[in-house]
């Protein structure tokens, strides 16, 4: 049987993780405050990471160690109390670790930002990249994935959902959409990389992300799951910037809309994500999902990411009388 640790293993990540070992038939622990329940079939070991001594409780040999802290520190003390006792080490990164966010198709082998400091004012990418170096000092043994948006049921940052938000509570009214022209999205659907962080044969380095999708693709996609019988309307960056909208996340934004000179974030290449076994839900099949659970959530919610209708009726209304 194989015995997985998990740094975490209740989130929407983590957990999920935890889930599909479990379903694999493995033993599962996971480390964590103990806020949520641990998935069922995985054991609870109630620690705080912020205490180096915690590790002490883990004090036995893991064919896996999974760890998705963005914090250097935390994944520093992990390697230093487990390393010599994993087989295996599974680090979840993300492509926020590259410098350079205006290249298209870009790799693994692009340059990284700089690693974060002791000290330093907390910076999620810098962070990552520290992390990593961390994690690369256990050798052959690691498999360190970079993942882009992860979306799916359950996502509680908010950013893809709230399409299927925004064109089904808008019903015959019209929706507010950035300028699509030369945009692209790329998503991993969570499950998708539940299932790549599961396979311990990988090791290396892996830019975990589906096909680079035209972004107009991906909005009428929404529009149609949601029978959307609106007007669309599109603003400029510039229109958009002067009315407080930000784009990607956020109170008061439009996710999935990016400044043009962030296109390199969106166009990434996935061959190596594809070679190594790495899977992509259709885009139908994954709205699908989105829209049922965006739906049982509530769709006028107060959200981490997008506009309130309220906000963008307003928005319509100025945009409408130039």
């Amino acid at each position: 049987m194989t015995d997985v640790l998990i740094l975490g293993g209740t989130g929407w990540l983590s957990g999920r993780i935890a889930r599909r070992w479990v379903a694999q038939g493995a033993r599962v622990t996971c480390l964590a405050r103990g806020e949520r329940a641990a998935p069922d079939g995985a054991v609870l070991v109630r620690g705080d990471r912020d205490d180096a001594r915690t590790y002490d409780l883990l004090d036995r040999p893991w064919d896996e160690v999974v760890d998705i802290s963005s914090r250097a520190d935390h994944v520093r003390d992990a390697v230093d109390a487990l390393g010599d006792r994993a087989a295996h080490w599974t680090y979840i990164s993300s492509v926020s670790v590259y410098a350079d966010a205006d290249v298209d198709g870009a790799d693994e082998s692009a340059r990284l930002e700089a690693p974060a400091q002791d000290g330093d004012e907390y910076d999620y990418a810098a962070q990552k990249v520290a992390a990593e170096e961390q994690v690369r000092t256990l050798g052959e043994r690691t498999h360190i994935i970079r993942p882009g948006l992860i979306v799916g049921a359950g996502d509680p940052s908010d950013r893809f959902g709230y399409w299927a938000a925004a064109f089904d509570r808008a019903g015959s009214e019209a929706v507010l959409v950035p300028r699509v022209a030369g945009r692209h999205v790329q998503v991993v659907e969570v499950g998708d990389l539940a299932a790549f962080a599961t396979n311990i044969d990988l090791t290396g380095v892996h830019d975990a992300i589906g096909d680079p999708t035209p972004l107009d693709e991906v909005l009428d996609a929404f529009r149609t799951a949601t029978g959307h019988g609106g007007d669309v309307r599109s603003a400029s960056d510039d229109w958009l910037e002067a009315h407080g909208v930000q784009p990607w996340m956020g109170e008061r934004s439009l996710p999935l809309w990016l400044p043009a000179e962030y296109s390199g974030l969106t166009t990434r290449s996935n061959r190596a994500y594809r070679a190594a076994g790495g899977t992509q839900t259709p885009w139908a099949p994954l709205i699908a999902q989105v829209l049922e659970d965006e739906r049982a959530r509530g769709l006028d919610r107060s959200r981490r990411a997008g506009l309130t209708r309220a906000d963008e009726r307003a928005l319509l209304a100025e945009l409408a009388s130039g």
